[in-house]
C-alpha cells in the first residue's frame, strides 16, 4: 500500500475513533502519537496523517454542513459511522487539498468504504464526493 493511501487510512481510523469516543480528533491524535513513542508496536503517525486530521480540524463545522445539505435523505447522525467519517475525510482532502488530485482524493475514499463498510457506501461516497467536486470552485469561494 502506498504512503499516502496508508497515512489516509490512519487518518480515517482517527477521525472514527473520535466519532465513536466523542472527543475531538486532536485528542485522539495526541492519543495516537504519544501511543506510538511509548509502544514498540504502534507505528509512528505519519506527518500527511497529521496535516489530514489537522486539516479536518480546521474546517470540521463547513464539511458537516455540506454533508448535511447534499446526503440526500441521509441526516448526518443516522449515516453510517464509518460513511460519515469517510465523506468528512473526502471532503476535505478534496476541497482544501491543492496538492492532491480530485480524483484521487475521490477513489481513495472509495476504496476506504470499500474495505471498511457496506456494499452500499461506495457508490454513496462516490455520489456525494463527485458532487462536492462539481461544486469545488463554490465552495471554496463561499467560504472566503
Amino acid at each position: 500500500m502506498a504512503a499516502r493511501s496508508k497515512a489516509r487510512k490512519r487518518a480515517f481510523q482517527i477521525l472514527f475513533e473520535a466519532d465513536q469516543r466523542g472527543t475531538t480528533v486532536q485528542n485522539v491524535l495526541a492519543d495516537w502519537i504519544r501511543h506510538s513513542r511509548s509502544d514498540d508496536r504502534q507505528p509512528p503517525v505519519n506527518e500527511y496523517t497529521m496535516q489530514l486530521v489537522e486539516g479536518y480540524a480546521q474546517h470540521v463545522s463547513r464539511i458537516d454542513d455540506l454533508i448535511a445539505d447534499y446526503a440526500v435523505d441521509w441526516d448526518l447522525d443516522r449515516m453510517p459511522v464509518a460513511d460519515r467519517n469517510i465523506v468528512r475525510l473526502g471532503a476535505y482532502e478534496l476541497i482544501w487539498e491543492d496538492e492532491t488530485p480530485d480524483a484521487v482524493a475521490i477513489d481513495e475514499a472509495v476504496q476506504l468504504a470499500k474495505e471498511f463498510s457496506t456494499d452500499d457506501s461506495p457508490s454513496f461516497v462516490n455520489g456525494l464526493l463527485g458532487r462536492f467536486k462539481e461544486l469545488k470552485p463554490s465552495l471554496r469561494r463561499d467560504e472566503k
